[in-house]
């Protein structure tokens, strides 16, 4: 990490002509590369990306560039590194179109954002069309059939084969080749954002929006586009939401167009892309959960199977496909969404999960709850912060040690075989009816290392399992109680 921290600095060194007084380690998405924040001693700061595949930094870049020329609005591109692995743009803040929609819920300002977006993306996928050199593309220059058939695909192995129940295998194909071919003959193709979602859409001064991550663009049909923000699970829009803002949407792609669409064949093909979107996302969440193993990720399950369920009840295909609909109903039914939902506790759940940090020089905190047994994590595997001159004085619920801790070391990857291993604990003593269970986590001084993962084990269990959590640290508390007496 400190390498790719200079590398950064290099270039915004080049860029500037001086140093940054703060380069800050940015959280990191679903991609490999690393994003860094740096800020110049009166305040104003762009964002960094290091990449090791240079051919997607390439193609960000050229559409980038080529966007940006015509007022669409995609961050500025400032700076590149020579051989292409880093590169500088605009800064356009954090705050992202699906935050705002979790702390405003549906109110009208949020309304307003998502139609602002769409309206945009109307004229990235028109205007950000014309002149563009697909050859310039990551992958595929068209979201065509294989494409298609590449998505449904995924679906099929990292999410309905781990569920291991049978079904008509040459049957499925079939019907995804024919699901395939209908909706490649759609009417329009423009450019396809291809991961058009509130994550990816930032909220800028006076409610002006921008869009990042479009590297994985192509030529494609434009409702796959709006299926994408308007049928995100995490977002989960109400329906009254999602047929306005197809509306609106509309409105503002027919006013780029020399003749107006024909809104039924639109929406009919809608429908189909917002499936094919659905299954797309369910695959990402049955690789990165299920394979990958990632606690985020196999959460998610849930929020996917009920939005499918959800669009089943409410649209059609206008294609009979009748072994791949038999397989969706199977996804959809209450046995294999309970199968993804974890058990919660309720008001009458006796169970109480202690979770404490703690200091191995000190000594283990003690059992008072006289059942034994529970869990005892080290977690001095892990690179400790307090080496470091900057981090020595703070501690885990430090913003710069968390950072540290989720950028630069193994926490991420430690903490989800914590949890699966955990998790298997709590929803048996859920089920039985047991009162207590103690987790804790020790590293050297209790002040870094274990003090961030005591934090996020019980954030873990209160927001899956909604149980009750009394939460210790035991080198940070007993600090506190000297400095009390001092005082």
């Amino acid at each position: 990490m400190q390498q790719l921290i200079e590398t950064i600095t290099q270039l915004y060194t080049k860029w500037a002509g001086k140093a940054p007084a703060e380069v800050a380690v940015l959280p990191q998405a679903g991609s490999e590369r690393r994003y860094f924040r740096l800020t110049s001693e009166d305040g104003r700061s762009v964002i960094g990306t290091h990449g090791a595949n240079v051919r997607e930094n390439e193609t960000f870049a050229y559409f980038a560039e080529q966007f940006y020329a015509k007022g669409i609005p995609v961050p500025a591109l400032l700076q590149v590194s020579d051989d292409f692995t880093a590169y500088l743009q605009e800064d356009f803040g954090e705050r992202s179109l699906l935050e705002v929609l979790e702390e405003e819920g549906y109110s009208d300002r949020a309304y307003g954002l998502f139609r602002e977006s769409l309206r945009q993306l109307a004229t990235l996928q028109v205007r950000g069309d014309q002149g563009l050199d697909y050859s310039r593309c990551l992958t595929n220059r068209e979201f065509g059939k294989q494409a298609i058939l590449a998505d449904l695909l995924y679906f099929k192995y990292y999410f309905l084969d781990a569920l291991r129940e049978p079904y008509d295998k040459q049957c499925l194909i079939d019907d995804f080749e024919a699901l395939a071919n209908y909706l490649t003959h759609t009417e329009y193709r423009f450019f396809l954002y291809r991961d058009f979602q509130s994550r990816n859409i930032l909220v800028r001064e006076n409610d002006a929006v921008g869009f990042i991550d479009f590297q994985g663009g192509m030529k494609g049909a434009p409702q796959y586009d709006v299926a994408s923000l308007l049928w995100q699970a995490k977002a989960a829009l109400p329906a009254e939401w999602k047929d306005r803002l197809l509306e609106d949407y509309l409105d503002a792609f027919e006013a780029l167009q020399p003749t107006p669409p024909d809104r039924a064949i639109f929406r009919s093909q809608y429908h189909g892309y917002v499936l094919i979107r659905l299954l797309q996302v369910l695959g990402a969440y049955g690789f990165r959960g299920l394979f990958e193993r990632k606690a985020h990720f196999l959460t998610s399950i849930p929020l996917a199977l009920h939005n499918l369920r959800d669009f089943l009840d409410q649209s059609s295909l206008g294609i009979v496909l009748p072994e791949f609909r038999r397989v969706l109903e199977l996804c959809i039914s209450d046995k294999v969404i309970s199968q993804f939902t974890p058990m919660q506790a309720g008001e009458d759940t006796p169970l109480v999960v202690k979770v404490c940090s703690f200091s191995y020089k000190k000594g283990y905190p003690a059992d008072e709850s006289g059942t034994g047994g529970g869990f005892v994590f080290d977690c001095r595997g892990i690179l400790n912060p307090g080496r470091f001159d900057e981090y020595k004085e703070i501690h885990g619920r430090d913003r710069a040690v968390m950072e540290f801790l989720e950028q630069r070391t193994k926490m991420p990857e430690f903490l989800n075989s914590v949890f699966d291993l955990v998790d298997i604990s709590v929803e048996d003593y859920i089920r039985r009816g047991f009162e207590s269970l103690s987790v804790s986590f020790g590293c050297t001084g209790g002040q870094h290392r274990s003090v961030y993962a005591a934090d996020a084990l019980a954030r873990h269990l209160r927001n899956k399992y909604k149980v009750n959590v009394e939460l210790c640290h035991t080198v940070q508390e007993a600090k506190q109680w000297k400095n009390r007496r001092e005082t």
